[in-house]
């Protein structure tokens, strides 16, 4: 038979134990963490189609930068050549494809530069050759308008090679050397070419030797004031002289990187009255190989897109971008390549015409048998077609065309742009919405805690009189027996 004291015991939980700090952690969990999860799920999401936006348009960039970079090989778009190299020879710069082309160009004179030979050493040490002394002392050497630069010569290298050796360092362009022959000793100067850069080698202090006489002032040079010189001058500065389609045109070198665009032209030598062609021979990547890279660079991007927006059965096996208008805008304005113009008038206009089509899911498919065909009858047109050589609005090539598509679908108000920032908003406000359910929890913590400190009063109150009663009973149930 229960007691009357056991059921009070009972009642008022006595020795049951009760901790509080665990009840209220459980209570704020158990409220906490569905929302939680929401919002966190919801996160998870959201920095997946951030993710997989930001992919959708890196990877259009890598089609389209690479289809740029294949195209300005001159697999695609041939080499630059000279029909006669012995005159002139060309190469293609980095960065382009040469424009202009063909060309003719004639050589009426090559660049040159001031070319200086001291007298043969006809002093009694004239045996020792390079060794033998020049004297002591500085020589002022410059070159066109540039500053003067001092050459100076002490006993440490006083000699022929040692005077050549100051001169090659002085870094403006010049370059000396010795020759020692059957004759004696000279020293020769060649200055760089071009008619503004002639030289001059002036005396601006001279010790002779004592031993052997030799004197700076033997070396001494200047275009305005040779007479008495012991210098020869070999040749005369001169600017390179080209007609260029009929146009005279003047370079201080012989290596002209600027006449036309992305392409370097080396004058070998003068000759005048003969015209040279500069052409670019026929690409040796055909266009076929071309298209085929294409239609498999493109279909790659368009199946993953097409993954990325799956519907799936269900939200478990859907694509990330499912439902996403800006990636079916994207899908929409690739697929429209196929039917855009690439020229405005001819046989061949579209990719269309090359055998290119579209299947169901997007991707491309390449009729391999029509390309041919198209290639035979006119594989010139077809080069044009695709990779021009000059590009313009209504010809803008298979590059140009792809540039224009990722221009338009990464424009800065345009629906993938927005759908980034759409996203990105999303994901701040997710951030607020868990600091404020952490925010809410704290208080609603602080406000269980509070609740059960003072139950937790209360039962101590209910304690101290559950033992006082626990004894009038005792002494109720001992007066009874």
């Amino acid at each position: 038979m229960t007691s009357v004291s056991s059921s009070i015991l009972t009642a008022l939980g006595a020795g049951s134990g009760i901790d509080t700090a665990s009840l209220v952690s459980s209570l704020v969990s158990a409220t906490r963490d569905p929302r939680q999860q929401v919002i966190t799920s919801r996160q998870s999401l959201n920095s997946a189609r951030i993710s997989a936006i930001g992919s959708a348009s890196s990877s259009l960039d890598t089609f389209a930068d690479a289809l740029n970079s294949l195209l300005s090989g001159t697999g695609y778009s041939g080499t630059p050549a000279s029909n006669d190299p012995s005159i002139v020879n060309v190469s293609a710069l980095p960065g382009g494809v040469p424009s202009g082309l063909p060309a003719q160009i004639e050589v009426k004179n090559l660049a040159a530069g001031r070319t200086l030979v001291s007298s043969v050493n006809t002093r009694s040490d004239k045996a020792s050759g390079a060794a033998a002394t020049v004297g002591t002392g500085t020589l002022s050497l410059k070159v066109g308008s540039g500053a003067a630069v001092p050459i100076t010569i002490t006993s440490a290298n006083n000699s022929y090679t040692g005077l050549a050796a100051a001169i090659n360092n002085a870094g403006v362009g010049v370059t000396a050397s010795v020759i020692t022959d059957s004759q004696g000793t000279r020293l020769m100067l060649k200055g760089p070419s071009g008619a503004a850069n002639d030289i001059s080698l002036t005396v601006s202090s001279s010790t002779p030797d004592a031993n052997t006489g030799a004197d700076l002032a033997q070396f001494a040079w200047s275009s305005g004031a040779p007479a008495g010189s012991t210098v020869t001058s070999a040749s005369t500065p001169a600017d390179a002289t080209i007609l260029l389609d009929g146009v005279e045109q003047k370079y201080a070198t012989n290596t002209i990187d600027t006449a036309i665009a992305n392409l370097r032209i080396d004058l070998n030598k003068a000759a005048p009255g003969t015209s040279v062609t500069l052409a670019t021979t026929e690409p040796t990547t055909s266009m076929r190989d071309l298209m085929v890279e294409f239609v498999n660079a493109y279909n790659t991007l368009m199946k993953a897109l097409n993954t990325a927006t799956a519907t799936g059965t269900d939200s478990s096996n859907a694509g990330v971008l499912n439902g996403e208008s800006a990636i079916r805008d994207m899908k929409r304005q690739l697929s429209q390549m196929t039917s855009t113009a690439l020229a405005v008038s001819g046989t061949f206009t579209t990719l269309s015409d090359l055998g290119v089509s579209t299947n169901r899911d997007g991707t491309l498919s390449l009729d391999t048998k029509v390309l041919d065909k198209a290639i035979a009858a006119d594989p010139k047109a077809i080069t044009q077609l695709l990779n021009p050589a000059v590009k313009s609005a209504t010809n803008p090539g298979l590059a140009g065309l792809m540039d224009s598509v990722r221009d338009k679908i990464q424009q800065k108000d345009g629906p993938l742009a927005s759908a980034q920032s759409k996203y990105e908003s999303l994901a701040k406000d997710l951030t607020k919405q868990l600091e404020k359910l952490d925010t809410q929890m704290t208080n609603y913590q602080e406000q269980l805690t509070k609740v059960y400190s003072a139950m937790e009063t209360r039962l101590s109150a209910f304690k101290a009189t559950q033992s006082y009663l626990q004894q009038q009973v005792a002494l109720w149930t001992k007066s009874d027996n």
